[in-house]
């Protein structure tokens, strides 16, 4: 499958590219910066062994089957404004956290409730978006010698959608889960900043496990 990973420069966009890559999807890499993303998806392609190529964030998204979007909420909006039009009729997963420095281990809800409602809203019923990837660590993704010990939730008000992303999830090497509406991203963006006071406060990279699935 061809996978724009929209923002893939960055540490956790960088982490999924090199593990789809590694499962062999094509990964597209999307940045503001062209040849940023040309030299990254150089980087991830020796690394993985896989097919990575980059390039601007409209001529990822143009060629994807699936579009992930991995940017900081402060530019969640307008990358999506940029690419509304590119975006339309596709699958978008959507991982990005509503964080507001410096107190990104406080819980912050954004006017629109979640990042991922927000960016539904904007796009318009013609894009299937689903949220999910909120919890693993940049760290993990980018060993490919380290197990991810993570289980990650994905919601999505659309059931084809969200089976497609739980698929290339999986492929991250993760067990994924069916987490429901797209409403309950409200949830999943939320534990992000306990994970992160977790991760400080004990020195670790703290995911979450499902038990009893």
């Amino acid at each position: 499958m061809k996978i724009a990973v929209v923002g893939g420069t960055g540490k956790e966009g960088s982490g999924m590219a090199l593990r789809w890559a590694k499962a062999g999807h094509d990964v597209l890499l999307g940045s503001r910066d062209a040849q940023r993303a040309r030299d990254k998806a150089a980087e991830l392609g020796q690394l993985s062994g896989g097919k990575v190529a980059g390039g601007e964030n409209p001529w990822a998204v143009a060629l994807a089957d699936v579009c992930v979007l991995s940017v900081p909420y402060a530019a969640h909006r307008e990358t999506l404004e940029g690419l509304k039009t590119a975006l339309s009729g596709k699958v978008v997963l959507d991982v990005t956290v509503p964080l507001k420095p410096p107190q990104v281990r406080k819980v912050h809800l954004p006017v629109g409730q979640a990042a991922a409602l927000e960016a539904q809203a904007l796009l318009g019923p013609e894009v299937k978006v689903v949220a999910g990837v909120h919890h693993v660590s940049s760290v993990h993704l980018l060993d490919l010698g380290h197990a991810v010990d993570c289980d990650v939730l994905a919601c999505s008000d659309d059931a084809k959608a969200l089976e497609l992303c739980l698929a290339l999830i999986r492929d991250l090497g993760v067990r994924a889960f069916d987490a429901g509406p797209l409403a309950n991203a409200i949830a999943l963006e939320s534990l992000t900043p306990v994970l992160l006071h977790l991760n400080k406060h004990y020195k670790t990279s703290a995911g979450i496990r499902i038990t009893g699935v």
